[in-house]
């Protein structure tokens, strides 16, 4: 940390010598920046996460979204999976009732940030569920955000923004229950510790305990945040904190239902159908410790220097099953020769324990200014970043449990016994990661229309350990780089373009026990972004190409008794409409559509489980007569998609797994009954419409029903 600050400041004093001291700026000190919260507007001035430059979104040569505090109030968007099934362009793929897969641009979204700092998903999936409550709004750029996401997939970077203190006393709380016996407490808290709020504080907490539309599934998950942030002089600001959050499931299943029989017929089976017992459980705890001080050098010139420091810990007690049940065959179990005990067709169990522990530490510091270059401002922006995670997983099964054939006549009553996994659990993943990237960016401004990126960052990764006794090692470095431009065509429209690269190590090996290639990927993009209104109404209309090549894929092979690996290559292209803001006096809106086909290789379709159209509508509407009364509405559009798991139909038909085109619709309402107190309702999916949550693999489940949530809001 000390050598950082001491290139922030050195760099600092080389670029801006005569830096003049400037009083103290208020709440819009650049160590907060822009809030979204108190405010009905569903679009922002500015934001840093593509580049760590204060940009506008018609600024930015990249498709950038953003969820406002008051859209995520509007909609009850009370975790990251509502969230982002709002978001243009983005798929929430739930795996199972625990897990969850992101897409944008065909490809998974694999690092979620905070405040502009993180790591990639340790498996490349998020495990748990998030709760916003702490959180100022979600920036999310398609593409490949590689300058500032050195290692990952050209898809998405998801932003998430915290909450940070006022200077003045602010208090608010709301109590929710719904569908499902969902009942949601939450409490926020801002106060001034000095007269003059030099030093303030803000406490955050959420408590979430439901049931599920599932039978025995159910969560608890609560979440604290405190945050003390402290003028240190009168450029200077320190903040420091601490998140928890705990999440708790039951009757969870691991992995889904098993979707058809061995002939390809389709298994029927209900909406609340879950074959997991009450035991089955994911337990998350995920604790934050983190910390910034920045710093205002004048003449334009910023430092800012961030530590997050992260613990998850997993205990997860689960139930997992595998196979096909036979059809026609008594409780869908056929024994082929009852000689022979291996000879059976039919669903197994699959149970397994597992504890993980992952501890992350990331450090990054920034300097961003402005440079006079031939009568004209240019913006410069260079940082370095280090992450370095550890992670070790122990697991444990009982062995005499595993492979039971269980009979579709009871499989859904979850009543399965539960298993006494043996101790001590075995350390069966051990990994160390390590990346160190130093990034720059130069925004030229030779003309007042015309604005040019260049820049990249040179990335080296490295990582050791092994995962059930497969070595991950490797050791890679890559320079990735960005370029990008916008013109302004009138005072209102402006054309952009760019181009970015990212790569990703990987450690799946092939048949010859050798170390895949890293994933390459790339992103390019062009189109047209306008501004009206003072820049509170958005759009864009984009058309994109994102490549990812050598990407693992695993097949078993037998002669080996292991999952070999091959490298295959795949492309997205496509067209993206993007608005979002104030369409007119209180009228709010943001929506999208995207549209692309995915092909490998071969020019076969690929990634078939990725819807390839998918549209957004979040609208609210108080009429400037009735301002105490919102009402909104919230509609998410995903085209068909399917995935072939193997195997022929008895006519010789590839067995394909589908799910149809579909629209979920959402309603609100909210009614302030003072000027502190507001009552509210949201109905999602209001249409009871009935689909899978996904199809990444041969299995899934079905997505939630109608349901309603009341909420009874107080703010001072």
């Amino acid at each position: 940390m000390s050598v950082m600050s001491m290139l922030l400041a050195s760099v600092a004093s080389v670029a801006a010598p005569v830096a003049v001291e400037e009083p103290q700026r208020g709440d819009d000190i650049v160590v907060t920046g822009d809030r979204s919260e108190g405010s009905d507007d569903y679009g922002v001035k500015t934001q840093r996460t593509a580049t760590r430059i204060e940009l506008s979104q018609r600024e930015t040569p990249q498709s950038i979204s953003v969820v406002t505090r008051a859209q995520i109030e509007d909609f009850q968007l009370n975790d990251v999976n509502a969230l982002l099934t709002t978001v243009p362009g983005v798929s929430v793929l739930t795996s199972d009732t625990d897990r969850i897969y992101y897409s944008a641009r065909g490809f998974d979204i694999q690092t979620f940030q905070i405040d502009g700092v993180g790591l990639p998903f340790s498996f490349g999936i998020q495990t748990g569920s998030i709760d916003t409550a702490i959180y100022d709004r979600v920036e999310v750029v398609r593409g490949a955000p590689g300058l500032l996401s050195p290692t990952g997939n050209p898809s998405a970077v998801v932003n998430f923004v915290r909450k940070r203190p006022y200077r003045e006393l602010k208090a608010s709380a709301s109590a929710q229950y719904g569908s499902f016996d969902n009942l949601r407490l939450d409490a926020d808290v801002s106060v001034p510790i000095t007269r003059d709020g030099s030093i303030r504080a803000r406490a955050v907490g959420a408590y979430l305990d439901t049931d599920s539309h599932l039978d025995r599934y159910g969560l608890k998950r609560w979440t604290g945040y405190g945050i003390v942030e402290a003028d240190i002089g009168p450029n200077t600001v320190l903040s420091g904190g601490y998140g928890h959050q705990d999440h708790r499931s039951r009757g969870a299943m691991w992995g889904a239902i098993p979707l058809y029989y061995t002939d390809g017929t389709r298994l029927e089976f209900g909406r609340d159908a879950n074959y997991a017992p009450e035991w089955s459980s994911w337990g998350v705890i995920d604790r934050q410790i983190f910390g910034d001080i920045t710093h205002d050098f004048g003449n334009g010139w910023t430092g800012k220097l961030s530590v997050l420091r992260r613990a998850i810990s997993e205990d997860d007690t689960l139930f997992y099953v595998y196979g096909n049940p036979v059809r026609g065959a008594p409780g869908g179990i056929d024994v082929g020769d009852p000689a022979n005990p291996d000879d059976t067709r039919a669903i197994f169990s699959y149970p397994g324990a597992f504890r993980g522990q992952t501890r992350n530490l990331t450090i990054d510091g920034y300097l961003s200014g402005k440079l006079a270059v031939g009568g004209r401002d240019h913006e410069v922006v260079l940082g370095l970043q280090r992450g370095a995670e550890k992670y070790r997983q122990y697991s444990s099964y009982d062995y005499s449990q595993v492979g039971i054939p269980l009979s579709l006549d009871t499989f859904f009553q979850g009543n399965f016994p539960k298993v006494n996994f043996p101790e001590p659990y075995e350390l069966s993943l051990d990994t160390h990661l390590v990346r160190e990237t130093i990034y720059g960016l130069v925004r030229l401004n030779p003309s007042d229309q015309l604005k040019i990126m260049l820049g990249g960052n040179y990335t080296h990764a490295t990582s050791e350990g092994d995962s059930y006794g497969t070595p991950q090692a490797y050791d890679r470095s890559r320079f990735s780089p960005f370029v990008g431009a916008t013109f302004d065509v009138t005072s209102n429209l402006s054309l952009y373009g760019s181009y970015a690269k990212i790569f990703r190590p990987q450690v799946e090996v092939s048949a010859t026990n050798e170390i895949l290639p890293p994933i390459v990927g790339d992103n390019l993009e062009a189109g047209i972004k306008g501004e009206w209104f003072g820049g509170r109404l958005y759009a864009s209309a984009a058309v994109f190409q994102a490549r990812q090549n050598n990407t693992a894929f695993g097949q078993f092979d037998p002669a080996l008794g292991r999952t070999v690996f091959t490298p295959v290559d795949a492309k997205s292209q496509g067209i993206e409409l993007e608005f979002g803001g104030e369409l007119a006096p209180g009228l709010q809106a943001t929506g999208g559509f995207t549209t692309m086909r995915i092909r490998d290789e071969d020019d076969q379709p690929e990634r078939t489980f990725v819807p390839r159209n998918i549209g957004r509508l979040n609208l609210t509407y108080s009429p400037p007569s009735l301002p105490k009364l919102k009402l909104g509405t919230s509609i998410q559009y995903q085209s068909s998609f399917y995935f072939e798991p193997g195997g022929l139909t008895p006519a010789g038909d590839p067995i394909r797994l589908e799910q149809g085109d579909y629209v979920l619709a959402d309603l609100m309402a909210r009614y302030e009954l003072t000027p502190n107190v507001a009552v509210g309702v949201n109905v999602r999916n209001v249409t009871n419409h009935r689909y899978l949550s996904a199809l990444t693999f041969d299995q899934s489940y079905y997505g939630p029903p109608r349901t309603v949530l009341g909420t009874v809001s107080f703010r001072y």
